[in-house]
């Protein structure tokens, strides 16, 4: 019996059985290279059923051949791509992922029911099927008293939701986004993840890459890094965190009426005008530093604590900003 359309378990004509115990993707030993540039340099990760994986890293760092490999569109020199134990390379392996791209997918001289209707014929629905599909993607991207408008003339956000739905009208069992957030405003974007949020929840799994960091620390349960063809970082936030700048908080003071020497165990950071220094804790620690500021004589105007995020560890891996 067919899964009611709502669900998104696997399609009808990918019924085979699969191990439960296989990650939903894994990328063994990839090696690519163009010319004399090495783009993949033995990249290795694996992402659990069910999980939401975000996959970080600077330009020039091989995320493009990467996200590209994984979806078959690049043959990698060497290593190979699982979905569900099994090579991308077997026929029809590849409709089990959905696969959203930067740049938008979609024909703005389409309705968005249109839209959806090409897409998913593409992915071999037919009939009543299709018509299920489309039915329930209109109303999960809050867009059925639109289905009828040309998305010539959609927002930024609503034309984004409308890619997103022609990319999993097939139910894939995990799905690849690349930068689906680009260019939308702060309601698009929210409205975006609690889509996805709805699609992890029935048992997607979700390969999220994105320039925002905070979309990666909210928004995942594990993180990769790659930089320079390889991972160099794969974990949860804290694990990371934990791994390479340590849990220690910032405290960043400014002071007036000092004399030129910082107090014991403060530096003076000429870039933000501050005094900065590291602690383990800070209900215990804190009142030790203002009072060592009171005996040399100064007056705290400003104080802030820093915990460790996703951009320190970011920085510290790779020296360069997401964007650089």
């Amino acid at each position: 019996m067919p899964a009611a359309s709502g669900s998104l378990t696997q399609p009808d004509n990918l019924a085979n059985a699969i191990s439960s115990e296989a990650p939903a993707l894994e990328v063994v030993d990839l090696w690519k290279k163009y010319g004399q540039n090495q783009a993949l340099s033995g990249t290795s990760f694996s992402v659990k059923q069910g999980e939401r994986l975000a996959l970080l890293g600077p330009n020039g760092a091989g995320k493009t051949t990467l996200i590209r490999s994984m979806c078959g569109r690049v043959r990698a020199d060497r290593g190979q791509v699982l979905l569900l134990g099994r090579s991308i390379r077997e026929p029809d392996v590849l409709q089990r992922m959905g696969v959203i791209p930067q740049d938008l997918a979609i024909y703005s001289d389409l309705t968005a029911k249109q839209n959806l209707e090409c897409f998913g014929q593409l992915h071999g629905l037919r009939s009543r099927r299709l018509r299920e599909r489309v039915s329930w993607a209109l109303k999960w991207i809050g867009l059925e008293d639109r289905a009828n408008d040309l998305t010539s003339g959609f927002s930024g956000g609503m034309k984004r939701r409308v890619n997103i739905a022609c990319g999993v009208l097939h139910r894939p069992q995990i799905l690849l986004l690349d930068e689906p957030t680009v260019g939308v405003d702060p309601q698009s974007r929210q409205r975006i993840f609690d889509m996805l949020d709805e699609l992890n929840q029935e048992g997607t799994s979700i390969v999220l890459t994105t320039h925002h960091l905070d979309e990666a620390e909210t928004r995942s349960d594990r993180i990769v890094i790659i930089d320079h063809g390889k991972v160099v970082a794969d974990g949860t936030l804290e694990h990371l965190i934990e791994s390479t700048i340590g849990a220690r908080r910032q405290v960043a003071i400014e002071a007036t009426g000092l004399l030129m020497a910082a107090p014991s165990g403060l530096e003076w950071d000429a870039s933000r005008n501050r005094f900065v220094c590291l602690v383990d804790n800070v209900a215990e620690e804190l009142p030790q530093i203002l009072d060592r500021f009171q005996r040399a004589g100064g007056v705290v105007t400003d104080l802030e604590v820093h915990q460790p995020n996703l951009h320190h560890v970011f920085l510290h891996l790779t020296g360069k900003e997401l964007r650089e």
